[in-house]
């Protein structure tokens, strides 16, 4: 398709210097898991479209992302409401990129998530063992 992302991805990636070619590989490894890297994206500052994604992750993930002090600013708008999009926009300080931010926000509420299945698997499990007890007494 004529203009499309991906077409604009591989001509910068062809015209960009070899230090730049690294970062610009990691954002196209992301795009294959539904996540495209919106035009006009600099190391430090980028637009991310997360495709079949809503309130829930956006705002959990701007969270996340945000608890990192590297990060100046993140944010995340719904397009529109008929379309399963969420851009997430991440600026950082000149210390870390917004992919490495990206990446260690996903990862951390991954953490966040597995902690949250633990504590409930734990509860339920008492909960079904207290109410045997119950029945049996």
């Amino acid at each position: 398709m004529p203009g499309s992302i991906d077409q604009e991805n591989d001509q910068s990636m062809m015209d960009a210097a070899p230090e730049q070619q690294h970062e610009q590989e990691a954002v196209l490894e992301l795009e294959d898991k539904r996540i495209v890297v919106l035009p006009g994206a600099t190391e430090t500052a980028a637009s991310f479209q997360f495709d079949g994604e809503g309130h829930t992750l956006g705002n959990a993930l701007r969270y996340a992302i945000m608890k990192n002090p590297q990060v100046e600013f993140c944010g995340y708008t719904i397009p529109h409401p008929s379309e399963t999009k969420m851009n997430l926009r991440i600026q950082t300080y000149d210390t870390t990129t917004a992919v490495e931010a990206l990446e260690k926000g996903l990862d951390t509420l991954m953490d966040l998530c597995d902690v949250v299945t633990d504590k409930f698997t734990v509860a339920r499990d008492e909960f079904n063992a207290s109410k045997v007890d119950r029945m049996e007494s």
